[in-house]
């Protein structure tokens, strides 16, 4: 990042490695236990440095976790560019939810949004983040059908609501995954819910080999 004269790319700069650490710290620790010290420790700040930029504990942590966010969208944009059809956009789009990257496991990318939604309920900070973090996630499905009732391959559905089904239901396959429940591995998980999407949107999905492959390498 290069340098203002008003010396404010140093101010960004800081500002993300203190996101980073806290991104670092709710990673090893989890949201609730990570704490300020930590985090100043990580980014080699001292705790006061990182109250001035975050003020509380709350701040800092939805302030990482909406960094992390927009990094995830991010990356999901350009994935998605590529992909010439709407099902197949939507497709992959509950493949990044479901299906581990190459050197992640399901439990441990999700287990920070675990403590984020446990967090939201006794703390209005953290629950309104979490709010707009639902709204932009809905937001993103129900573009994706309108576009593909556009284009002809959709069914007549509202794209509200289904945009509401459909993150309902993969929220609580994330918490299985997480959980590392027996019965709900990823795979299985990317598989129903597309089974779902395709009947309610009304087309017919044909499992790739990278939804049925994980068992195989």
């Amino acid at each position: 990042m290069r340098q203002r004269a008003d010396g404010s790319g140093t101010a960004d700069q800081r500002r993300e490695q203190m996101l980073r650490a806290a991104l670092e710290v709710i990673d090893e620790r989890g949201y609730p236990e990570a704490r300020i010290t930590d985090v100043a420790e990580r980014a080699g700040a001292s705790p006061a440095l990182v109250i001035y930029y975050f003020k509380t504990k709350d701040h800092l942590l939805t302030e990482a976790m909406r960094y992390s966010e927009d990094i995830w969208y991010e990356a999901g944009t350009r994935r998605l560019a590529g992909i010439g059809t709407a099902a197949g956009r939507l497709e992959e789009l509950v493949a990044m939810i479901c299906l581990p990257e190459a050197d992640v496991t399901p439990s441990e990318s999700w287990l920070p949004m675990l403590d984020l939604w446990a967090r939201a309920g006794r703390h209005p900070e953290v629950a309104g983040f979490r709010r707009k973090f639902d709204e932009r996630w809905r937001q993103m499905i129900s573009s994706m059908v309108v576009e593909g009732q556009e284009a002809g391959e959709f069914g007549p559905v509202d794209p509200d609501d289904f945009a509401v089904m459909l993150s309902a239901l993969l929220d609580g396959f994330v918490i299985l995954i997480a959980l590392d429940d027996p019965t709900v591995e990823a795979g299985r998980a990317f598989e129903l819910s597309m089974h779902l999407v395709a009947s309610q949107l009304g087309f017919t999905w044909v499992p790739r080999r990278r939804a049925r492959g994980l068992e195989d390498g």
